[in-house]
């Protein structure tokens, strides 16, 4: 079975469980899932129940889908995510952009915590991904192409939506929310970048670095979706200040913004 009928019959599977064909598609990264609460009429699916699904092992990530409807719109929401580091392959890593898109999806908005590299930032604040650089030297859309999917060489000039961007910004202007502009430098993990690798992702242009959302953004755009990424700053990037970097930072600081990032996202869904 290829990756084409794999994803339609995990696809089907979830129809089984909704009527209604969902809008739009969110991937919630580490600590940002509690989103999941202000959605209504909800129906969870746990990864584990899902045919092709793997199961996510990082901390801040639940593992599942979420269909229902947030802020009046039908979405279809991940919990959580797997990652690179984690083991899995880049096919399955960005596998659930793929059922998406055979969902009905036409809009992905992809979240995650991340370490701001650009020293004008600061833990807590918020991101709009205007580009990104991919430092993993590796691709989601290496192997043989489906077409059913899009092009074997598809264009990478605008990833992420300038309309959506726009959007992004216009939400946070009217909640008052500082919404940031930057390239995510995307970073294999599980270890932290060391301060010369920083060093190395500030002079190629990077104003925050992350271990997932790049493959997933790949992918989408390879189908021909939108796509909008926000990231949320946990911690100011190895080397910038004289401590040692963890993960419950950055679960812990994702837990202070999660009011305003639940809001910024919710004032999204209604433009859209």
């Amino acid at each position: 079975m290829n990756l084409y009928n794999q994803a339609q019959e995990a696809a089907n599977f979830i129809k089984k469980h909704r009527d209604d064909q969902p809008q739009i598609g969110l991937i919630l990264g580490s600590g940002l899932g509690t989103i999941i609460n202000d959605m209504t009429d909800t129906i969870h699916i746990p990864f584990s129940e899902l045919p092709h699904f793997q199961l996510s092992t990082t901390e801040g990530h639940d593992g599942t889908v979420v269909l229902g409807k947030l802020s009046g719109v039908s979405v279809v929401a991940l919990s959580g995510r797997y990652h690179f580091y984690e083991g899995y392959g880049l096919l399955a890593v960005t596998f659930p952009v793929r059922v998406m898109q055979l969902l009905g999806v036409k809009t992905l908005i992809l979240t995650n915590a991340c370490g701001a590299i650009n020293t004008e930032f600061k833990p807590g604040d918020l991101m709009v991904i205007t580009d990104h650089i991919n430092l993993v030297s590796n691709n989601p859309l290496i192997g043989k192409n489906i077409e059913q999917f899009g092009p074997r060489f598809p264009d990478s000039s605008e990833i992420y939506t300038k309309s959506l961007r726009k959007i992004a910004h216009q939400a946070a202007e009217k909640l008052g929310i500082l919404l940031r502009d930057g390239v995510y430098a995307w970073w294999t993990g599980p270890s932290y970048e060391t301060p010369a690798e920083i060093k190395m992702i500030r002079i190629l242009g990077a104003d925050a670095v992350g271990m997932s959302t790049v493959p997933e953004a790949l992918v989408a755009s390879h189908m021909d979706m939108k796509v909008l990424g926000i990231s949320c700053l946990t911690n100011m990037a190895s080397g910038i200040l004289d401590q040692k970097l963890s993960h419950q930072e950055v679960l812990e600081v994702a837990q202070t913004v999660n009011l305003k990032f639940r809001n910024l996202i919710k004032n999204i869904v209604i433009q859209l």
